[in-house]
């Protein structure tokens, strides 16, 4: 068997993409029941909200197609009636990646300071609460500048998605505060930003292809209709599925989620070798100290 997988040291392009899939492989029932137990209600109240949508999708597109409406009252009546359940899916996909990205960089951060010893989830249920207001915050802060960077030119939409990618390790593994994080994530990639781009780009294929491994029915079932005669019947059929699918395809996160401290433990090996110097100070001692708030905690 495998020694479980150390973080804190330098790794090459490969290293980093064998390392996230190794941890994962791991770690996978641990990491999965504290997603179970931490992400499921708001997967779960996602997925209902979606599917009632698709439910009332159907609905509505049969009704608008029953009266005789012009193409824009059509549309100001599809809008009109589904202002909640899309303000509810924006607020429900906030939700979903917070505690997912939480989860799993609490997970991570646990599992290091215990040397490489997995977690229990009220161990990851401590940090989750303690970190949690300040995640959402940050996580929208970040997300609106790195979308506003896509809108004003792709190139710096580009230029910070790895900056993007790291700073939430970074918020959590050092128990930092946005401007910090945001600024350190910067400095970290200076002289690595086309390393780290390309290895975040094959994360990102690796987990895109997972996901639409469980998406395929979805899109199995819109092909066949479209050759049916009348294919009404089966756009909710297909609507209803689809938001299944995505639901439960979004576990898949915790790809990229781990990728991304891979990449952040490495860079900070290469740049400052603190995982080396902790084990070298460590020499000879039994016990080291620990400055987290939750290290005397006992469970």
């Amino acid at each position: 068997m495998k020694e479980p997988v150390e973080f804190r040291k330098v790794r090459d392009f490969g290293d980093v993409i064998s390392d996230t899939v190794l941890f994962i492989k791991q770690n996978i029932k641990p990491l999965l029941k504290a997603y179970l137990f931490l992400c499921g209600f708001f997967v779960l109240a996602s997925m209902i909200n979606s599917v009632l949508m698709q439910v009332q999708v159907g609905n509505l597109v049969k009704s608008a197609n029953a009266v005789d409406y012009s193409r824009g009252t059509r549309s100001l009546y599809m809008f009109s009636n589904f202002t909640l359940n899309y303000v509810l899916m924006f607020v429900f996909i906030i939700l979903n990646y917070t505690a997912i990205y939480l989860t799993v960089l609490s997970y991570i951060s646990l599992y290091v300071r215990k040397g490489n010893i997995a977690p229990t989830v009220a161990e990851v249920w401590s940090y989750f609460k303690y970190y949690f207001w300040r995640m959402l915050g940050s996580g929208i802060l970040m997300s609106m500048f790195l979308g506003l960077s896509f809108v004003l030119c792709l190139v710096p939409g580009i230029y910070v998605f790895p900056a993007a990618t790291i700073f939430y390790p970074i918020l959590i593994l050092e128990n930092a505060g946005f401007s910090f994080s945001f600024n350190r994530a910067f400095k970290l990639l200076k002289g690595e930003w086309w390393v780290t781009f390309a290895t975040l780009l094959v994360i990102f294929f690796i987990y895109y292809a997972c996901a639409m491994v469980i998406q395929v029915p979805a899109v199995a079932i819109s092909m066949a209709g479209a050759f049916m005669r009348n294919n009404s019947a089966f756009f909710g059929t297909y609507g209803v599925i689809m938001a299944i699918a995505q639901q439960f395809s979004q576990v898949f996160m915790i790809i990229p989620i781990v990728g991304a401290a891979v990449i952040y433990f490495n860079l900070v090996e290469r740049k400052e070798s603190t995982g080396l110097m902790e084990r070298i100070d460590s020499l000879g001692q039994n016990n080291a100290k620990d400055d987290h708030p939750f290290v005397q905690e006992e469970y």
